[in-house]
């Protein structure tokens, strides 16, 4: 605990370092260029991170599923586990990332003014529902712009193999948007946990789904969507676990895997 403690904490220098150095240029320059053409200075930062990752903390990336990618614009509606779900959903983007993201972030010095180079959608939580049609608008703007739309259907970060969650606002986005959604499921919880700060080595893993097409009715969607993000996720996590990982298992996670066995 002691030793993956202190490579935690030099991954985390790196991380921060980084994420401040590349975001001071690239706030500045994001107020006078044109949408995504600080591109490149975003795939920097991605590969620099799973950079640190590996060699400070020993968590390699796995992404499978290219091949169920669409052309042209869709949303992206991932599980949530861990910071390290955006490593897993940038490739899937096609260069023009549209990520939903809470307010407060893009109210932050040159970190919100590189987000909004890449049409990224502002949602005000404490306004509740009142702030579905501004998400809704700014999303048909993102995707008159081929962007990609990214959403984490929970809305925040789950354990792994908690009970799931999935809020309203992606089935608005489905029905108003009328374009294809990618589901994706990952491994990620089991070496980068939310709320610790600690992470473990392993293979974090991220699979998109077959994408569900245009045309369910709403509770229909919404059904779909949870049963094939959750059914993936938990036999991926069981994967993993058969093959041993180095994350202490506490006993609110082992209830979890034998609620879940016993099923």
């Amino acid at each position: 605990m002691i030793v993956q403690t202190i490579r935690s904490l030099l991954f985390y220098v790196f991380f921060i370092g980084v994420t401040t150095i590349l975001a001071i240029p690239m706030g500045l320059y994001s107020l006078v260029a044109p949408k995504f053409s600080g591109y490149p200075i975003v795939w920097l930062w991605y590969q620099s991170n799973l950079f640190f990752l590996r060699i400070f903390v020993g968590i390699k990336s796995k992404i499978e599923g290219e091949e169920n990618l669409p052309d042209g614009p869709f949303i992206i509606a991932s599980k949530h586990q861990s910071d390290w779900d955006i490593f897993a959903l940038l490739p899937a983007t096609g260069r023009r990332p549209s990520f939903i993201a809470k307010k407060q972030l893009l109210d932050i010095p040159f970190f919100g003014w590189a987000a909004r180079n890449f049409h990224t959608i502002s949602v005000n939580r404490k306004k509740g529902r009142e702030a579905l049609p501004q998400m809704i608008e700014q999303s048909k703007e993102a995707i008159k712009h081929d962007c990609r739309i990214v959403i984490y259907p929970e809305g925040t970060r789950k354990a792994p193999l908690a009970e799931p969650n999935y809020k309203w606002g992606i089935v608005k986005l489905y029905t108003e948007l009328n374009i294809p959604v990618v589901p994706v499921a990952l491994t990620s919880g089991l070496y980068w946990p939310r709320n610790s700060h600690v992470l473990w080595p392993g293979t974090a893993r991220a699979r998109y789904l077959k994408p569900i097409q245009p045309g369910l009715d709403a509770d229909e969607f919404h059904a779909e969507l949870q049963r094939v993000i959750e059914t993936e996720t938990e036999k991926m996590i069981f994967e993993d676990l058969e093959n041993g990982i180095s994350l202490p298992i506490s006993e609110a996670f082992q209830n979890r895997i034998d609620q879940r066995r016993s099923a």
